[in-house]
């Protein structure tokens, strides 16, 4: 059954909130990356260099969590449990580029790298709508 994002929770991981995810490195012990997010409605999204630490580590072993809290209201966030179920290329850094104009307004800088995009698929949520 896939997971689904409640509405009113959604633009955190649409918007310019940044997502802290993990993975776990060959040691066991877990790596924490503050990343750019996104959600295709189905998958969390999020990108890298080819090449990266963090793609290594979900070649090896894909869980990750992704935590998002609302910059607003610290009772109001998300927590996605799930595998890393695709990489696949950032053509035109076409994804990076989407990312970039939501999180800085302009273009993505650093070009001369090829990208790649790490298709998360939920299996467990957490979400808190906040305190009322």
């Amino acid at each position: 059954m896939a997971i689904s994002i409640p509405d009113d929770l959604v633009d955190l991981l649409t918007t310019n909130a940044i997502g802290h995810v993990s993975a776990l490195r060959r040691d066991g012990s877990i790596a924490q990356y503050l990343m750019w997010i996104d959600w295709d409605g189905e998958h969390v999204l999020t990108s890298s260099m080819v090449g990266s630490r963090k793609a290594a580590n979900w070649a090896r072993d894909p869980h990750v969590t992704v935590s998002v809290v609302d910059r607003t209201n610290d009772w109001r966030y998300l927590i996605v449990r799930g595998r890393v179920v695709e990489t696949r290329p950032d053509e035109g850094l076409a994804f990076i580029d989407r990312m970039s104009l939501r999180y800085t307004g302009g273009p993505y800088r650093f070009r001369e790298a090829p990208r790649e995009i790490f298709v998360i698929e939920p299996d467990h949520l957490i979400a808190r709508g906040g305190r009322g």
